[in-house]
C-alpha cells in the first residue's frame, strides 16, 4: 500500500529544496510545477489551447509566461480559465505518476497549491514547508523581475502560512541549515515507512 505524501509551502519557503531532499532519499517525486512547464514549454500538449484562450501569449518555445502572466494578472475570470485548461492535464499526468509508482511505500506530490486548489483530497499525509515571514520575503524579492506588488499579489492567492501549518501532519522548517532541513525529511520519511527502515 503506497502512502502518497502531498508537500506544499507558500512561495519562498523552500519547498522545491525539500522536495529534492525527498528524491535524494528515493522518495519518487511528482513535480506538478515542472510538468506545467513541460505541458507549456516548446510542443507542449497545452500550447495551442492556451494560445487560443490567450492570443498572442506563446512563441516557438511555447508559452511565454511573462505575458500569460500579464494577460492573466489581477483577472480572476482570465486566472479561472487558465486553471481550466491546466488543471486537468497536470491532474491526468499526476495520475500516470502514481500508476507507475503503485508499488513503492512512500511518494511525493509536490504541488504548489495542494489546499488552494483542492490537492489535498487526493493524498494521505500533508508536509507543510515553513519559514519566517521575513525569510520567505527576502528570498522571494531576490528573484529576478519579483516586486513587492507581485510578490503580494502571489501571496494573497495563497493560504496563510499559519493556516497550512495547522492542516498539516509534519512541518519542515528551512529556517535554519540544509542539514537540519535534511535531518527533518529523513524523519519524516521515518515516521511513514517505518517497516523499510526509513
Amino acid at each position: 500500500m503506497t502512502i502518497v505524501l502531498g508537500l506544499t509551502g507558500s512561495i519562498g519557503m523552500g519547498k522545491s529544496t525539500v522536495a529534492a531532499m525527498f528524491a535524494d532519499a528515493g522518495v519518487p517525486v511528482f513535480d506538478a510545477d515542472a510538468e506545467v512547464h513541460r505541458l507549456q514549454g516548446p510542443g507542449g500538449a497545452l500550447v495551442a489551447h492556451i494560445e487560443a484562450a490567450f492570443p498572442d501569449t506563446t512563441t516557438e518555445l511555447g508559452v511565454d509566461r511573462t505575458l500569460l502572466g500579464e494577460a492573466v494578472f489581477g483577472n480572476p475570470d482570465a486566472f479561472k480559465r487558465l486553471e481550466a485548461i491546466v488543471h486537468p492535464a497536470v491532474a491526468h499526468a499526476r495520475n500516470q505518476f502514481l500508476a507507475a509508482n503503485a508499488d513503492k511505500p512512500l511518494v511525493l506530490l509536490d504541488i504548489p497549491l495542494l489546499f488552494e486548489a483542492g490537492g489535498w483530497r487526493q493524498v494521505d499525509k500533508i508536509v507543510v514547508v515553513s519559514a519566517p515571514a521575513e525569510v520567505q520575503r527576502a528570498r522571494v524579492l531576490a528573484r529576478p523581475g519579483m516586486t513587492a506588488e507581485r510578490f503580494e499579489a502571489i501571496r494573497a492567492r495563497q493560504m496563510p502560512d499559519a493556516e497550512k501549518r495547522a492542516r498539516a501532519d509534519f512541518v519542515i522548517s528551512t529556517a535554519g541549515s540544509k542539514e537540519e532541513t535534511r535531518a527533518e525529511v529523513a524523519a519524516v520519511i521515518a515516521c511513514l515507512t517505518p517497516e523499510t527502515g526509513g
